[in-house]
């Protein structure tokens, strides 16, 4: 090692062996070199690199060893200068390096050894362990001559550093954990704790030598038993302990402890035991926490899930009947359909009308209706079969789902069965309840079978059974399909009609029976449709009822009527009375009298025709409040179809129209007839009676003219006067007269004829 104040060392030819005499007298030159010879092996195995500093001579030695420590080659030169030496040195250690060779020198023993850094011929550091004492004195007790060694301890070194660096990570794992530590002689009956242990258990100030019974009184009062006996066992059969406990601590909290321990030999051969601590008290918690939770949650995923069961049920099922409804009937058609197709069998659908049902309704209440519903429910579940399904679809229908083979008759005899039972009479609160079905039914089979599509082929089976007189079941068939197809293709052209302004009015005069002037006009609704040319009601009324779009028609054709009017009287031609149709559906609208303000209708011009066959006697609320309404409005009120309907004297009395029409049935046999004479003048005569004046339609002849002439009737209107017309054809057939022509040669004609058969009758 250089040393301040180092002149250039002499070499030694021995080499490390030359140190063997450092210090001792040479006896003869045999001795010498057999000295030389063992202690050169023992210095070259030893690894120590030997050094040697003389002052008084100013000579140093370094030996191969300490050259090779250094990666120098044996014949290389150290360093020289005390100041370039250090600059090999590490710069963290250098001020303590020259520290320690001062007080090395000065023979300071706390220096003799010391640990430093130096940089290796390759560049790396190597850690040396220097030992050096002084051998030598001048006069004044100056050292004169130090001798060491430097050993190369960089293995070691890095040995520690990683052990060091391994205790470290174990120490904060064990921090950061909260594990407590302790280590027991089993021999000796001595346990010691780390502080971490004797934090845990709360025994803070204790010494680390820990009492053998002190961990056993610690335990709690209910796990001491258990513990206990699990631990002897432990150390009897030395197998590991691994347990969780409770303790009561030093400060008397109730904490969770788990443990772990296993045994071990030392190198000594002393049997001990150690083991780890921890803190699981929050964990315990939270984790008897999350099976609270646990139990909880599944406790409610039951109750959810009987809950999701009962929206289940409820969502698939009738609330009323019990019975399932559409939803779930839609679900079954696809699975019946499907099992069909697989197994080659049919399936039918009933589809299920109750007939008279509403009329329950209406006079013993909904309370009465509900009772047979489910009375009807319940026959339909003892008619049917238990791998049968029935639903109940809504209102008064139901469904009944059937999968029957191909050639099976059977589905006729339960409709049969069905009517059978429903048409019973049913007692409820002392009444005898009478209602009945109408059953509609398609059956299909085949790998083309559509359930859907035989769902509403059963739906028009139903419709044709309703329509043939109820309480009877009828088989879906392609012309009934077709029926229902035109219809549909209808109703569709209704709708497009009215939005081209395809229907238009036609007019028909009305004349004085007495003296043939024109007395009015009858307002007909007509469709000018782009196909099949002019329509009469008879062709689209049904199916604009339907539609609920008849009100829609009655208030075009009289928004026309009342221009057309107006373009009359601007021609000179004031036609006293425009009659307008108007439908019970519109009678029944609570903005109807707001609507016809609207049309600002001038008082005494216009009347209301109101066919017999609406239910005089039966008005509710909001039609009587419209009569009055349109009597206010100055429209007058007209009894169409009179005859063939249930209007009474009294409801006529409560109605007080302005005019009764006579329907055409009633005038058509009049010559004929002299019972239909006698009628149509007993009308007549209760007409005038009330002061109300007598129409007549289906005026077609000379003779009808006559006769209603002579019974008195007031107006007439029919083909044997004037054909309904176009509002533009109106004027020239008024100005034309050509009804009168007509008439006078009649009348002249009968006259003779009636002469001739006078004549006749007297030869």
């Amino acid at each position: 090692m250089p040393v301040k104040k180092a002149h250039p060392e002499a070499g030694d030819p021995h080499g490390d062996a030359a140190e063997a005499g450092i210090g001792n007298g040479a006896t003869d030159d045999s001795d010498l070199a057999e000295r030389e010879s063992r202690w050169n092996h023992a210095l070259v195995g030893s690894g120590l690199g030997v050094w040697d500093h003389n002052y008084r001579l100013d000579r140093k030695y370094y030996s191969q060893t300490w050259k090779t420590i250094r990666g120098m080659a044996p014949d290389e030169e150290a360093a020289g200068e005390y100041d370039a030496w250090l600059q090999l040195v590490h710069p963290d250690d250098r001020d303590f390096v020259v520290h320690a060779i001062d007080r090395q020198n000065a023979g300071d023993p706390n220096y003799q050894i010391f640990e430093y850094r130096e940089r290796h011929k390759d560049g790396h550091w190597v850690w040396i362990e220097c030992r050096g004492a002084c051998v030598e004195w001048d006069e004044n007790g100056e050292p004169t001559r130090i001798v060491g060694t430097d050993t190369d301890i960089t293995a070691r070194k890095q040995a520690e550093e990683t052990l060091s660096r391994l205790s470290r990570r174990l120490d904060l794992a064990l921090e950061i954990s909260r594990i407590g530590v302790f280590e027991a002689d089993i021999e000796h009956d001595t346990v010691e704790w780390d502080d971490r242990l004797i934090a845990i258990y709360g025994l803070q100030g204790a010494l680390r030598q820990i009492a053998s019974d002190t961990w056993a009184k610690s335990l709690h009062p209910d796990d001491r038993e258990r513990v206990l006996g699990l631990s002897d066992r432990s150390v009897e059969s030395g197998s590991d302990f691994q347990q969780e406990y409770r303790i009561i601590r030093g400060d008397g909290a109730e904490r969770v402890i788990r443990a772990r321990s296993a045994f071990f030999v030392d190198g000594n051969g002393h049997r001990k035991l150690i083991g780890a601590n921890w803190d699981v008290t929050e964990e315990v918690a939270l984790r008897n926490e999350l099976r609270r939770a646990k139990d909880l949650a599944e406790a409610r995923n039951r109750e959810l899930e009987a809950a999701k069961e009962s929206i289940e049920h409820l969502a698939l099922h009738d609330y009323l009947t019990g019975l399932p409804n559409r939803r779930y009937l839609d679900k079954m058609l696809d699975e019946r359909a499907a099992e069909c197709r697989a197994k080659g069998m049919a399936m039918a659908i009933l589809h299920i009308d109750l007939d008279r049902f509403k009329q329950i309704n209406d006079t013993l209440g909904h309370r009465a209706g509900d009772a047979m519903l489910q009375h009807a429910a319940s026959v339909l579940r003892t008619s049917v079969r238990a791998v049968d399904f029935v639903a109940r679809i809504g209102g008064d229908e139901f469904v009944i789902l059937c999968i029957v083979d191909p050639a099976s008759k059977k589905i006729a005899s339960l409709a049969e069965r069905v009517i059978r039972e429903l048409r019973k009479p049913v007692r409820y609160e002392g009444h005898d309840c009478r209602f009945g079905a109408s059953i509609g039914i398609a059956i299909d089979s085949g790998p083309k079978l559509d359930a859907k599509q035989m769902l509403l082929d059963a739906d028009i089976a139903l419709y044709r059974a309703k329509g043939l007189g109820r309480n009877r079941f009828e088989f879906f068939s392609a012309a009934a399909r077709r029926d229902i197809i035109s219809a549909k293709h209808l109703a569709d052209e209704i709708l497009i009609g009215l939005e081209r302004n395809e229907f238009v009015p036609f007019y028909q005069l009305q004349f004085d029976a007495r003296t043939l002037d024109v007395a009015g006009v009858e307002t007909l609704a007509r469709w000018q449709h782009p196909v099949h040319g002019l329509l009469t009601p008879d062709r689209f009324l049904d199916i604009a009822e339907d539609l609920d779009v008849v009100s829609t028609i009655d208030a075009l054709i009289l928004e026309r009527a009342i221009a057309d009017r107006k373009a009359w009287l601007k021609d000179g031609l004031p036609i006293p009375k425009v009659s307008v149709n108007v439908s019970a559906r519109r009678l029944a609208d609570p903005d109807l009298g707001k609507k016809l303000r609207a049309l600002k209708i001038e008082p005494g011009t216009f009347s209301f025709e109101l066919l017999e066959s609406i239910s005089l006697d039966d008005c509710d609320e909001a039609v009587v409040a419209n009569l009055k309404k349109l009597r206010k409005l100055g429209i007058d009120i007209q009894i169409d179809d009179f005859g063939t309907g249930h209007a009474s004297i009294v409801s006529l009395l409560r109605l007080s129209p302005k005019t009764l029409k006579i329907d055409r049935e009633l005038i058509r046999m009049l010559p004929q007839s002299a019972e239909q004479r006698k009628l149509v003048g007993s009308i007549i005569d209760i007409g005038r009676s009330l002061n109300i004046l007598v129409i007549a339609e289906g005026v077609e002849t000379a003779e009808h003219i006559r006769i209603l002439e002579e019974l008195d009737c007031d107006t007439l209107q029919g083909y044997a006067l004037a054909r309904p017309m176009p509002a533009m054809q109106i004027p020239s057939f008024i100005r034309a007269g050509s009804w009168r022509h007509g008439q006078i040669a009649a009348r002249a004609l009968q006259a003779q004829l009636r002469r001739a058969l006078r004549s006749r009758a007297a030869k």
